[in-house]
């Protein structure tokens, strides 16, 4: 069974900077490619940013691109998401997927982790 737990989110200032992490289990995590992804509340998710399975090739919305960094350590089967320069708008819930940028399941996600940005 997959499993995805996601941590590190929280209340940040505008400026700020949060590293967020999502465990992986489940799966062999060197095979997939993972993807981060966000909802706010009464919205679809919006895709974030997504990483090759050994982090070679890694992809960013627009509207993050300059300011997140994705990564992960295949050892710790551990996905990572450092976010720098956080501004109001990137409030949401964040979670977690299994597989790449168009080949993640969303139905897989887990709880996500709250990150608000506010002063």
């Amino acid at each position: 069974e997959v499993q995805l737990v996601e941590s590190g989110g929280g209340l940040v200032q505008p400026g700020g900077s949060l590293r967020l992490s999502c465990a992986a289990s489940g799966f062999t995590f060197s095979n997939d490619g993972m993807t981060w992804v966000r909802q706010v509340p009464g919205k679809g998710l919006e895709w974030v940013s997504s990483i090759s399975n050994y982090g070679r090739t890694t992809t960013y919305a627009d509207s993050v691109k300059g300011r997140f960094t994705i990564s992960r350590d295949n050892a710790k089967n551990t996905l990572y998401l450092q976010m720098n320069s956080l501004k109001p708008e990137d409030t949401a819930v964040y979670y977690c997927l299994k597989g790449g940028r168009w080949s993640y399941d969303p139905m897989l996600r887990g709880q996500g982790t709250q990150v608000t940005v506010s002063s």
